[in-house]
């Protein structure tokens, strides 16, 4: 998603700064319930989730230290005040994600539903960042950069670097999680699409 394409900011701060923190809640549940199931989901995340598996690190930090070579793309890409909304965005799902943990305890939990519901949380959380004019950055800034500069369609990039974490993913997880995986994203991708779309949404404050 460009955030070009979208509107003038119409909110007012706090309620930007309310959204900041709803938006990143929904994400950082969403993740806790992919890795609760041993899911995954694309781009930067994706990646995080890969790396968790693989390493045992926590999400929070690798999410946080894969998206630090972005930031220069994005400042030149959408300037610094969306740069530094995404930091914020990005450091909070970190820290979410993080303490999630301790703030619940899931006992049982089924895949099927951990992939829908997970996958429905992020893509709830993104919608309400992208509202405000943030993002979680990463794949989509490099993908919208690369578009700009070569010309490469950012949807073809951004599809191509997804479907290379599916392949990795076909060697480290089962076929069945790699499977619910892909529910959980056409989830995610499903409430993105039928809601954020331009001249649905005035924001008006």
């Amino acid at each position: 998603m460009d955030p070009k394409e979208l509107p003038t900011d119409p909110h007012r701060l706090y309620e930007d700064l309310l959204a900041m923190l709803l938006g990143t809640l929904f994400v950082a549940l969403g993740v806790n319930f992919y890795t609760e199931a041993t899911l995954l989901t694309g781009s930067t995340a994706g990646m995080a989730l890969l790396m968790q598996y693989a390493t045992g690190w926590s999400f929070g930090l690798l999410f946080f230290l894969l998206n630090l070579p972005f930031y220069a793309l994005a400042i030149r890409r959408m300037g610094w005040n969306f740069t530094l909304r995404t930091f914020v965005a990005i450091g909070l799902v970190s820290l979410f994600s993080e303490l999630t943990g301790q703030w619940i305890a899931i006992e049982r939990l089924h895949p099927l539903y951990a992939a829908l519901m997970g996958g429905s949380l992020i893509g709830l959380g993104m919608l309400v960042l992208f509202r405000h004019r943030t993002s979680l950055g990463g794949i989509n800034i490099l993908a919208l950069f690369l578009q700009e500069r070569y010309g490469w369609r950012a949807g073809y990039v951004q599809l191509a670097i997804d479907g290379m974490i599916l392949l990795v993913a076909f060697f480290m997880l089962p076929l069945d999680k790699v499977a619910l995986s892909v529910f959980g994203a056409l989830a995610m991708n499903l409430i993105i699409a039928l809601n954020h779309k331009p001249g649905r949404y005035l924001g008006v404050s």
